[in-house]
């Protein structure tokens, strides 16, 4: 049996298949056992480099940095949010003006790198840590996030907005409760995916000395007293970080799987067709 875009494996192609998993998955196992391998070696495992850990200093010192991380992304995510959606409503403007200048906007914050713009921010305009971050992250995430709202409104069918233009809708009520409805269901999944863009780059807050979740390891390896201090410190920060963002991307794709699997589309029941409800004229109509 065959599809329209391959043909389904045969016994042979199935067993290279085989193989080459096979072959890949001990390479990766092997690159895994030189890692441990290196950190044995270097006595990255011992009591000693762990036990710092245990003390109430260092963990009160991690959690205030995750809660701060989890602060300026909360912030960042809201304000980016709100940002690209009037920047997309622009862009969607009717009026030549308002549409260039979004678009300007839009591509200039899109190019510009966000560490220099968070230097920016917090150098040139003197501006505290925490707004500095938020207000690079906002800038940035928000005109990405434009052109994704942008692209889900034009993707909804041109019908759509034909027909709601035929009831007699302007159109901001064709905005509002035609297209951005049916938009939403297919941009959440890349929202989410962008959200876990604005969470991985709050880290850059450590550069401009925010309290963060990495500026806080940071100042914890800086003070223990034996050689190689940052091994054991990303060794726990990067498994939280990539659980955060794992988390992240679990829920966008949730969110496309049940989008694809249960839309929200309500049926409309149908009367039983009666013979008294037949075309004027019809065989069981009575005539007048």
């Amino acid at each position: 049996m065959t599809t329209t875009l391959y043909d389904i494996p045969g016994p042979r192609t199935r067993a290279r298949h085989r193989v080459y998993g096979l072959g890949a998955t001990l390479a990766i196992l092997a690159l895994l056992g030189w890692i441990l391998h290196l950190l044995f070696a270097t006595g990255q495992f011992t009591a000693a480099k762990w036990t710092p850990f245990l003390y109430k200093g260092i963990q009160e010192l991690l959690l205030t940095g995750l809660g701060n991380t989890l602060r300026a992304f909360a912030l960042a995510a809201v304000l980016s949010l709100a940002f690209g959606g009037v920047l997309a409503v622009g862009r969607l403007s009717d009026h030549r003006l308002v549409r260039w200048v979004s678009t300007l906007v839009v591509e200039f914050f899109r190019a510009m790198p966000l560490l220099v713009m968070i230097f920016f921010i917090y150098v040139a305009l003197q501006v505290a840590p925490l707004p500095a971050l938020v207000a690079g992250l906002t800038l940035y995430n928000g005109s990405v996030l434009a052109e994704v709202f942008r692209s889900g409104v034009n993707a909804v069918d041109r019908g759509q907005r034909e027909a709601a233009y035929a009831l007699g809708m302007n159109k901001t009520q064709v905005m509002t409760y035609v297209l951005m409805p049916q938009a939403v269901r297919a941009m959440l999944p890349a929202i989410i995916s962008q959200l876990v863009v604005a969470l991985k780059d709050t880290s850059l807050g450590f550069l401009i000395t925010y309290e963060e979740f990495l500026h806080a390891g940071k100042l914890i390896a800086s003070n223990l007293d034996y050689d190689l201090p940052f091994i054991p410190v990303v060794m726990i920060i990067s498994p939280i970080y990539i659980g955060m963002c794992m988390l992240l991307s679990w829920l966008a794709n949730w969110v496309s799987r049940r989008q694809l699997r249960n839309p929200k589309v309500e049926a409309v029941e149908v009367a039983a067709a009666e013979p008294g409800s037949l075309l004027p004229g019809g065989p069981h109509q009575p005539r007048a």
